[in-house]
């Protein structure tokens, strides 16, 4: 079984590989396209190192919707390459790559006009399922169906019966986008790349007009390196333009920043069997079943403040809550509503001002020798994106490169991952735990939760769910922190779990008990443990406070009174 540890000491055995000799690709920015990059390169055969000022998925890559989808509302724009596209991405995830983390999810489209609007969304949705099908990767999913008015309310019995004369219901896929991420980065590393979070570019190292590397700082032990790479890929998303001006140059396309805010609701607020999928007058609007919740979103607004914590203003808030109430029976209300999350789209600026219009392609160049620059896009063509990247960045490399593989390499967890989960039973018979709790267990790492039960084996009191957040094993805390790069409480408690926005305290008490589970793995100490505790405590007031004021300059400057653990 192939595996990859991600600890303390292989970060800095990571740093000091990548600045001891030259690598063929260094990639910045460690979000799903990132990472997508460095894995694509490494398959390669090319040596290849990533660096991340943050955490793994840290911006967009950890507040997406949290869907795997070709783009339904493309269709009605006719970009029939994109969603034939994505569509085989998901298909290729879903079957092979990724079936671990990547689910089947189905949708119901209310339909509210009577003869033309069955005709005309139901012809979008069969070449959708067609377009699927003859991608050669859509026969997982099942097909779309018409449902009477009568039948849909079965289905969803939470909408109000005058809010659809009939219905259409669909399947696309979901995933937990941040975990997705970490395996992405974890798979990469297993191939020979070297990775790094906490370590940001402060600048690129020039020969002429070429760029030959990049002078790059631990933000956490203070040292720099220079590391040196005969091609390096800026995969930073929204902020493409400012690594960009790291070398003097904007570039040849600017990337604007459209926020998207999501709600996070318990399941029992919404009495229904399927997502849903609401018509906006700017968009669309989704109901996303998440577990034990439901994921409600997306907002499109442009957004040019702070690129790190974008805020979610009370605003964004109504806004959701008004159009996703306009076809409930039990309106829901602020009290509902247990986390919120906001993040930002990288967007290719076109000719139109309006965010929603701007250009969801992705684009690839080379501004200056030896920098590629990779941008734009969805989260689900993310390896498409990352396979021209590479293809771009070979073009300046002196050798013969091999082609690219990544169609048919699985992210860590997917190999065995089906076997285990027949032997499921077996397993939770084995280790003492309920069967649910393995099935949790193997959707969140596939065939790595062997590693996750080794250290309960050694330690039982592991095997004991969080008190405050009895979905997650203490375990899963520990293997965070040994094993998936996690630096800080907070990367636990918001990304390698979703603590932060499926509890009503937002993980404030889970805090102090994760931070003691992390305690040992990172050398931390009773004043480390309680500066974690705090910082994350003023994190979740700073995000309230946000979610109070009217707009997005109060509510960024709100968020903006809860400093970062490590100065960025």
């Amino acid at each position: 079984m192939r595996t990859a540890t991600l600890g303390p000491a292989e970060r800095t055995a990571a740093l000091a590989a990548m600045a001891e000799r030259e690598l063929d690709v260094l990639v910045v920015g460690a979000g799903v396209v990132g990472a997508g990059t460095a894995l694509d390169a490494a398959t390669r055969g090319l040596s290849t190192g990533l660096v991340e000022a943050r955490d793994w998925a840290s911006g967009t890559s950890s507040r997406s919707s949290k869907l795997i989808h070709g783009g339904l509302r493309y269709l009605e724009m006719l970009d029939f390459a994109l969603v034939r596209e994505a569509l085989k991405e998901r298909g290729l995830l879903l079957e092979r790559l990724a079936p671990h983390l990547v689910k089947p999810v189905p949708f119901l489209y209310p339909l509210q006009h009577k003869g033309w609007e069955r005709l005309y969304a139901g012809s979008g949705v069969a070449l959708y399922d067609a377009m699927s099908v003859s991608s050669g990767h859509g026969r997982g999913l099942p097909v779309h169906r018409h449902l009477s008015r009568k039948h849909a309310l079965r289905v969803a019995p939470a909408l109000k019966k005058d809010a659809l004369v009939g219905a259409l219901q669909y399947y696309d896929a979901q995933m937990d986008d941040a975990r997705f991420v970490t395996e992405l980065v974890r798979t990469a590393a297993s191939y020979g790349a070297h990775v790094a979070n906490a370590a940001r570019v402060t600048g690129f190292l020039r020969e002429g007009e070429r760029v030959v590397g990049a002078l790059v700082s631990d933000v956490e032990g203070g040292a720099e390196y220079e590391i040196r790479a005969k091609q390096v890929v800026n995969a930073t998303g929204v902020w493409t333009d400012d690594t960009q001006g790291l070398i003097g140059e904007r570039g040849q396309f600017h990337v604007r920043a459209s926020k998207g805010i999501h709600l996070v609701v318990p399941k029992d607020r919404i009495h229904s069997s399927t997502g849903l999928i609401l018509r906006t007058e700017k968009s669309v609007l989704f109901v996303i079943p998440w577990g034990r919740h439901w994921i409600i979103g997306t907002t499109d607004t442009d957004w040019d403040l702070d690129k790190a914590h974008p805020a979610a203003s009370s605003a964004d808030i109504d806004y959701l809550l008004q159009h996703v109430n306009s076809v409930l029976n039990t309106p829901l209300t602020r009290d509902d509503v247990q986390g919120v999350y906001a993040g930002l789209r990288p967007l290719l600026a076109g000719e139109s001002d309006a965010t929603s219009k701007l250009s969801r392609e992705h684009t690839v160049a080379h501004p200056a020798p030896g920098l590629v620059v990779v941008a734009g896009g969805k989260y689900t063509t993310y390896r498409v994106m990352a396979k021209d990247a590479v293809d771009e960045a070979v073009h300046g490399l002196d050798q013969r490169v091999a082609s690219c593989v990544t169609e048919d390499t699985p992210l860590l967890g997917a190999e065995g991952y089906k076997a285990l989960w027949n032997a499921r039973a077996r397993i939770a018979a084995r280790t003492g735990l309920h069967v649910a709790r393995v099935e949790h267990l193997l959707n969140r790492y596939g065939s790595m939760t062997e590693e996750v039960l080794e250290l309960v084996l050694a330690d039982p009191t592991l095997g004991e769910a969080l008190p405050a957040a009895d979905d997650y094993l203490r375990a899963e805390i520990v293997y965070a922190a040994s094993h998936e790069g996690a630096r800080h409480l907070d990367d636990v408690l918001t990304r390698r779990t979703r603590i932060s926005i499926e509890t009503f305290d937002r993980g404030t008490r889970s805090a102090r008990l994760c931070a003691e589970l992390m305690a040992p793995v990172l050398g931390w100490d009773e004043e480390r443990i309680d500066r974690e505790v705090q910082h994350y405590e003023k994190r979740v007031e700073a995000e309230r406070e946000s979610q109070r004021q009217p707009d997005d300059l109060t509510a960024d400057a709100a968020r903006l009174g809860a400093p970062d653990i490590v100065p960025i």
